[in-house]
């Protein structure tokens, strides 16, 4: 018997055991709210989404929970010392889902679609000089598994790609930077900047003012990640000021975006919500499946989240 422990709706609890169940037949998955407390007892395996760090913390016999998304920064943050194990989820579907909506949304900005809308609002017929896709140089951050496919994929698409990531990386195609220093030559050099960074302490407000300001004029930003990794004063100003010419961001400090944030009614800024990738549960069904039935035959926990690193 495995939980499904998570703060969302019932119903939207039962479509994931819908889908744990037909990938793991052999396995029963309940609700929290189900378990007797004679079965909070026995559980050694959690699936989770947004769990209430109490519920899990009444599992005494937990070993390890498998996370049903891949951020998994809220959990950590709510559970700084964990007794158990925490195992986010890859799957290559994300990537794949991820690297598509980096790739639109960089073609919004490549061929100045933003532009062309505020032209329209006017009625005013110009139109903006062709930069080739050779001549854009793009900027990465984060270059774990959706950076770098989301990275690769603008290199097929025939655009400049650089990355950056805490340690060094190489990726065909890719110049690729690490560390301060090299945070700070990428940015220096990037004419859309596409943030895939994982939230830590170390990535919390990484882009405030002073990296902001290494962009050259008329930059522009996505932020596919987390919106704590931005400063959303720091970034207002720099549109208000033209030194950045257009932001998109599909993620924000609260969610929903509040009604009167300014994000709203800035034309420099495009807002999703939060749709650039979307867990798909069939996928991430059949990825916990694989993750159980291994533990179940080997009981090796696949690999988990770093404590320290966050991720």
């Amino acid at each position: 018997m495995i939980p499904f422990v998570s703060r969302a709706k019932l119903s939207e609890q039962q479509v994931w055991i819908k889908y744990l169940s037909a990938a793991m037949p052999d396995e029963v998955f309940l609700p929290f709210a189900d378990l007797t407390p004679e079965q909070k007892q026995q559980c050694d395996i959690a699936i989770v989404a947004n769990p209430d760090p109490n519920d899990l913390l009444a599992l005494p016999s937990l070993k390890w929970v498998h996370s049903v998304w891949a951020g998994v920064e809220r959990i950590m943050n709510e559970l700084s010392s964990p007794p158990f194990s925490i195992v986010r989820l890859i799957d290559s579907n994300l990537a794949d889902t991820m690297s598509e909506a980096v790739l639109a949304w960089t073609l919004f900005l490549h061929r100045d679609m933003a532009t062309y809308a505020k032209q329209q609002a006017k009625q005013s017929w110009i139109q903006q000089p062709m930069v080739q896709a050779k001549d854009r140089r793009i900027g990465v951050l984060g270059l774990g598994e959706l950076g770098r496919v989301s990275a690769r994929r603008l290199v097929n698409n025939g655009f400049s790609v650089a990355g950056w990531s805490r340690h060094p990386k190489q990726i065909e195609g890719v110049e690729c930077f690490y560390g301060e220093e090299g945070l700070a030559l990428l940015l220096k050099q990037t004419d859309i900047l596409i943030c895939l960074l994982p939230l830590t302490a170390a990535t919390k407000g990484l882009m405030g003012q002073k990296n902001l300001s290494l962009l050259p004029l008329g930059a522009s930003l996505i932020n596919f990640a987390r919106g704590l990794i931005i400063d959303d004063d720091a970034l207002l100003s720099k549109l208000d000021g033209g030194e950045l010419s257009h932001a998109v961001l599909d993620v924000f400090v609260q969610e929903p975006l509040p009604e009167n944030h300014p994000y709203w009614r800035h034309d420099s800024v495009a807002i999703l919500p939060h749709i650039s990738a979307p867990t798909d549960p069939i996928s991430a069904s059949e990825i916990v499946a694989t993750n159980i039935k291994k533990y179940r035959l080997t009981g090796k926990i696949p690999p988990a989240v770093d404590p320290i690193r966050g991720y």
